[in-house]
């Protein structure tokens, strides 16, 4: 199971609506609103790199309100 975080920057007055969007996708298995550089945090599984790739370039950055993310792969040391 490969799990990422995602630092995701949204419109201004919609970082609820994005955690809320992303707390009912598969995949997504933690979502908290942040303050800082970011305004949302996610946390996404999947089986391997590939199924990741798709569920970050098909459902997360469909998104409606997010503008940026920076995608962080975890590696075990």
């Amino acid at each position: 199971m490969l799990r990422a975080y995602l630092l995701i920057q949204t419109e201004i007055g919609r970082a609820a609506n994005v955690a809320k969007d992303l707390t009912a996708m598969s995949g997504i298995t933690d979502v908290s609103a942040v303050d800082g550089p970011y305004d949302v945090i996610a946390v996404a599984e999947a089986a391997g790199v590939d199924d990741l790739g798709q569920l970050i370039m098909e459902k997360v950055q469909a998104v409606a309100g997010l503008t940026r993310m920076l995608t962080c792969p975890v590696v075990r040391l």
